[in-house]
């Protein structure tokens, strides 16, 4: 197969999940001040009928639309889908019985990539990364510690051999700070992959309404496939490895990082943490003919912000917008001075998306991907979504 075009798109569930929080504060704090108003509950008639939260159906949506977009832009014949399934109870407890199925030669596979995706594919104690990785115990077996996901994490041969047998607590006695933050980090539950779950089997039946033929296959597949074709491990690179591959050419492209931004919030008042109004907002999106997610072009001709600024931009009442660029945020830029590039469609564009730069940002977390691929005649045009 040939790479004909990569990209990352990366959903934005965790701003739709406190976008909802909020929510429902303000209609808490309105229904304490309406004594009348009739609380809502028992209402829900389509939890039953394959309902998803909104925070994950979003991701099945953002997905499907994206298909829809590559369809139009060149002729797909089929997609590949990376069908991720966790199991819970082998991640929580992997000395758990019944679980002679997973033997073989993808042995360990769930445990062993939930790690390198939860630990950030570095050394919890050095930081280092590109580096062999050993599995460690937070609490050493010798002293009676388990198997349990919650006791493991991730250590350099140098590290590894350092610690030895000793106690987490003993090793970093004097590195408290670093110490806490793995513990906390161990700790951390396991809701990305429960979300993947979740959305497996929708995101398949989705894929399956665009009329294409639709291939699945694990995500112990795609790492053995990667690892014989010889291909670095990204999200985007996953995606060319998933079901059958023999060979893949044309794999060293960029790729496009797409970020689900919105189309911005029905609601316009702000809220403080308990629900009561903060602050409000203007009643028309656009101003001076710009709304915020434009992509726009200012060349201001003097003063503090002498030159040109590209970037997206984030209008206010005044005529006076902020304009945020590769380099940071630059405020203060007066509307006559901007010209449009692109009208906002709900996303943001980064030439590469890096790893680090999702972590950074907040968007990719532990156990949170799976990858979709479309097949054309003759090239494969590779999409990883990373939820």
């Amino acid at each position: 197969m040939h790479v004909l075009n990569l990209f990352e798109l990366v959903h934005r569930g965790r701003q739709i999940s406190e976008a909802l929080t909020a929510r429902r504060q303000m209609r808490r704090r309105r229904r304490g001040c309406l004594r009348y108003r009739a609380p809502r509950f028992l209402n829900r008639g389509n939890k039953g009928n394959g309902w998803l939260a909104p925070s994950l159906q979003h991701r099945v949506d953002t997905t499907t639309a994206w298909v829809s977009r590559v369809q139009r832009l060149a002729p797909v014949v089929g997609i590949a889908q990376e069908l991720v399934r966790f199991d819970m109870q082998q991640i929580e407890n992997p000395e758990i019985s019944g679980v002679k199925y997973q033997q073989g030669t993808l042995a360990g596979y769930e445990v062993r990539e939930y790690l390198l995706e939860k630990w950030g594919r570095k050394c919890a104690y050095c930081e280092a990364k590109d580096v062999p990785l050993n599995l460690d115990h937070i609490h050493p077996k010798a002293g009676g510690g388990s198997n349990r996901v919650s006791n493991l994490t991730l250590a350099c041969v140098p590290c590894n051999q350092k610690k030895g047998a000793q106690d987490v607590r003993v090793f970093l006695a004097k590195d408290t700070k670093r110490l806490d933050r793995i513990l906390a980090q161990a700790k951390r539950p396991l809701k990305d992959a429960a979300a993947v779950n979740s959305t497996r089997w929708a995101l398949f039946n989705a894929l399956k309404g665009s009329g294409l033929p639709v291939n699945t296959g694990s995500g112990g597949l795609t790492k053995f496939n990667r690892v014989q074709i010889g291909i670095p491990k990204t999200h985007a690179l996953d995606a060319v490895c998933v079901g059958a591959v023999s060979g893949v050419t044309g794999w060293g492209k960029p790729t496009l990082g797409i970020k689900c931004t919105g189309r911005g919030s029905y609601q316009r008042t702000r809220l403080d943490a308990f629900g009561f109004p903060r602050g409000y907002l203007t009643r028309e999106k656009r101003i001076q003919g710009f709304q915020t997610g434009d992509m726009v072009s200012a060349d201001v001709p003097k003063g503090k912000k002498l030159g040109l600024h590209i970037g997206r931009v984030a209008v206010r009442a005044s005529g006076s917008f902020n304009i945020q660029t590769a380099a940071g945020v630059v405020q203060g830029i007066s509307h006559k001075h901007c010209k449009l590039i692109q009208r906002a469609d709900g996303y943001g564009y980064s030439t590469v998306a890096t790893r680090k730069e999702m972590r950074d940002s907040g968007s990719h977390k532990a156990g949170n991907a799976s990858r979709s691929a479309f097949h054309l005649p003759g090239l494969n045009a590779e999409v990883s979504r990373a939820i």
